[in-house]
């Protein structure tokens, strides 16, 4: 009579692995302990192979894995913790790694390299490997020490900075930095730049010791840093957009913009001229005064 097919199964698998997995009698049939070791290695291959099907489709639904975003200074203090939030909030599986304080030329280096896979960042950014997206227009202020005769008006005009000493981010690789000197020449005169530094932390800083004024991304005021207060820039903006590269298809990176332009605040609604207040201020550390006609400078940023 031909041995069940099982039987015959268990048969060959002896012979591969060359010992018993039973012990067989006339009575009973019982795993040998080598049976029992196989099978609790079979039982934890058989796990493993579950949990892997079920992390790997995770991933694929862009649940888990690895996030690395860059960010220029300007949105490490206002957009970037409302992002970092919410991320750790929808996908709590997800490692997010930010880099904060970067210039536009780093981020554009690690996002080819793939160090980087979003970068917050402002136009202009011309590398055709490179997919940006446009999420909203910032406000220029200028950051003026506390004690400066500038500090006591809402608003001021570009040519109010014709002879003060600039405080600047640096000329390498740095889109504020152009900027502001397109801003400058735009109205008429040379700015008189005194420092140039790196970091937006340290530029404020340098305002505050009275070492000159800065014009930065209203988002900067978030820092709050005392001795220095905030006066809108009539008719100046400077766009942010998001940055990945062309063609990065990760579900998790496509989950994480969508997360972005979720977080993003709504569009400050204008009043209109007849009803508006000649100036608003918001007193306190970090003071804003908000004042005058808004409007846009193109500062070489269209092509975001």
């Amino acid at each position: 009579m031909a041995q069940p097919p099982l039987s015959t199964q268990i048969r060959q698998l002896e012979a591969e692995l060359g010992f018993p997995l039973f012990a067989r009698t006339t009575r009973r049939v019982e795993l040998t302990d080598g049976g029992r070791a196989y099978l609790e290695h079979a039982h934890a291959i058989l796990n493993a192979v579950e949990v892997a099907g079920r992390q790997s489709r995770r991933v694929a639904e862009g649940l888990e894995g690895r996030l690395t975003v860059g960010c220029v200074g300007s949105a490490t203090y206002d957009l970037m913790p409302r992002f970092t939030r919410a991320l750790r909030t929808a996908q709590p599986d997800v490692e997010v790694t930010i880099q904060g304080e970067m210039l536009v030329v780093d981020q554009v280096d690690a996002l080819r390299s793939g160090d980087l896979d979003i970068a917050l960042l402002r136009p202009p950014v011309h590398e055709p490997a490179l997919t940006m997206r446009p999420l909203r227009s910032d406000r220029l202020v200028a950051a003026v020490p506390d004690s400066h005769p500038l500090a006591a008006r809402p608003s001021i005009d570009v040519r109010a900075l014709e002879r003060e000493p600039l405080v600047v981010h640096s000329s390498r690789g740095s889109v504020m930095h152009r900027l502001v000197l397109d801003l400058c020449e735009s109205a008429g005169f040379t700015p008189l730049v005194s420092h140039e530094v790196v970091e937006t932390s340290t530029l404020v800083s340098f305002v505050a010791a009275g070492l000159g004024i800065a014009v930065v991304p209203e988002g900067v005021s978030k820092l709050g840093v005392p001795g220095v207060r905030y006066c809108a820039l009539k008719g100046a903006t400077v766009e942010l957009c998001a940055a990945t590269r062309t063609h990065e298809t990760r579900p998790l990176v496509a989950r994480a913009l969508e997360i972005l332009v979720e977080v993003l605040p709504e569009p400050a609604v204008e009043t209109p001229s007849s009803e508006r207040p000649e100036d608003t201020d918001r007193d306190g550390t970090g003071r804003l005064f908000w004042g005058g006609e808004r409007g846009h400078i193109d500062a070489r940023s269209a092509s975001c």
